[in-house]
């Protein structure tokens, strides 16, 4: 098992597509652990160019993707706009 590293985290206030972040709640929640500790962890795989999620997780996300109507794709990434 890897070493702990201890990390210093600081509270931010992001904005972000509503339906996404219920996405990424009920993944969090799923995996019983903080929203907080569930984006670390996609940035880093992310910054390395490795994937985050693996089948069992992306079948769940696709079943929260439907509930919650999130029909956004990453070819919208840029092109999105705010009433």
């Amino acid at each position: 098992m890897p070493s702990k590293k201890k990390v210093e985290r600081v509270q931010t206030g992001v904005r972000i597509e509503k339906r996404i972040l219920k996405v990424l709640k009920a993944l969090a929640a799923h995996y019983e652990m903080s929203l907080g500790d569930l984006i670390e962890g996609i940035v880093l795989h992310s910054f390395e160019g490795k994937v985050p999620f693996g089948d069992e997780s992306l079948k769940f996300i696709e079943q929260m993707r439907t509930a919650y109507g999130l029909d956004l794709k990453a070819a919208d990434s840029h092109n999105l706009t705010e009433d």
